[in-house]
């Protein structure tokens, strides 16, 4: 082992959860990356090593956050309800460690460029972050002019997204979503991207057609497209068990408790033969909840948080019986695997050391980020540069 690593600290005693189940167990980090993992590793010997002590506690992968909307979403009762720019610490005290920022209903007084100067800033101040480029329209607001040249020249951004089945979307052809879809595989693949479509599912009867017409005038991997918000009706989350048993993966809301929360989404679809590995759960967070009648009329609006996450994740152990080692998977690596995230998503040597602590009743404890403590005692020791 190389001493002359610097910042070395020693987790110690804490019942480890990779996310698989390892039982009490030591971990050693320094520069940012977890460098071992064993049931006892002799932290005293190692030159200006911090011990912390975690007997008690549990520690896991750090919550992947697939869908937020960091410099604000909304607007749909005008500028006054444009929602504001995320702080880091309200995204560290849910236990999020890497983030994927988008754009929502406004890519008009919004921009990619924004979002781009968000992520950096994030990075910055201490967490990973990256961007999908575009907005609920079609064509895609981007950087330089392509969704392809977006992910092949901006390190930042891994994919696209979109609104279908929304009134408040663009009403794109299926033409239009397929040539989406398809930019976005290959500038992935130029760019050693995941190279991913998200589409924002509103409450339309078509339900998940956009996505199988994608399917049927392009050659995109079922794979590479996710569906997103499909526990806000019954009738979606049907199509979305049948997208899963395609091959497709699904994205569940925390942010949405009825009529399905996530992880009562979760749950069913796991009863219904959905492969967990397919499953992931993202917040929506800072997006603003509007409300409209029947007749689209909009008739209230707030903003939506973060703690809905680490909420979904205590309800699928608790209220559903999930053991914590598969409970974890749909927040951590099934998220990561999805985006291509070689080195999130699991404790692992040589992996980030992005650390969740929780308490035995699952409450956030700690957060490390790349290798920093940034919330003890489950407030924010680290935030943004403005807060």
């Amino acid at each position: 082992m190389d001493l002359s690593l610097a910042g070395l600290v020693l987790l110690r005693g804490a019942e480890v959860y990779a996310p698989a189940a390892l039982g009490q167990q030591d971990l050693l980090v320094s520069g940012g990356k977890i460098i071992a993992i064993a049931p006892h590793i002799e932290g005293e010997r190692l030159p200006g090593c911090e011990v912390v002590d975690l007997h008690g506690h549990l520690l896991c992968p750090g919550l992947i956050d697939q869908h937020v909307h960091l410099i604000g979403g909304g607007g749909e009762a005008g500028p006054h309800s444009r929602t504001p720019e995320v702080a880091f610490s309200r995204l560290v005290e849910a236990g999020i460690t890497t983030v994927l920022g988008l754009l929502g209903t406004d890519g008009i007084t919004r921009h990619p460029e924004s979002l781009l100067a968000k992520t950096r800033a994030l990075e910055h101040e201490g967490i990973t972050a990256y961007m999908l480029t575009g907005s609920y329209a079609l064509p895609s607001p981007t950087l330089t002019g392509s969704i392809a040249r977006d992910l092949v020249l901006i390190d930042k951004v891994i994919g696209v997204k979109c609104a279908v089945a929304d009134h408040r979307s663009s009403a794109p052809s299926a033409a239009r979503l397929a040539e989406m879809a398809a930019q976005a595989r290959v500038g992935g693949m130029l760019g050693g991207k995941a190279g991913i479509s998200v589409f924002h599912m509103g409450n339309s009867p078509r339900l998940l057609a956009p996505l199988y017409e994608v399917l049927r005038d392009s050659d995109v991997p079922i794979t590479k497209l996710l569906p997103t918000h499909l526990n806000r009706s019954e009738p979606l989350f049907a199509a979305a068990l049948g997208f899963a048993h395609d091959g497709g993966c699904l994205d569940f809301t925390s942010g949405i408790e009825q009529p399905i929360d996530a992880a009562t989404a979760v749950a069913r679809a796991v009863a219904a033969e959905v492969p967990l590995a397919r499953l992931t759960v993202s917040s929506d967070g800072n997006g603003s909840q509007p409300v409209f009648d029947a007749h689209g009329n909009l008739t209230g609006i707030g903003v939506a948080g973060f703690d809905s996450l680490p909420q979904a994740l205590r309800h699928l152990v608790q209220r559903h019986h999930f053991p914590l080692a598969e409970a974890l998977q749909p927040f951590t690596c099934n998220v990561a695997a999805f985006l291509g995230l070689a080195a999130k998503g699991a404790l692992r040597p040589g992996y980030d050391a992005d650390l969740l602590v929780l308490t035995p009743e699952l409450a956030v404890q700690q957060v490390w980020a790349k290798g920093k403590r940034v919330v003890d005692q489950g407030k924010a020791i680290t935030k943004g540069t403005f807060e």
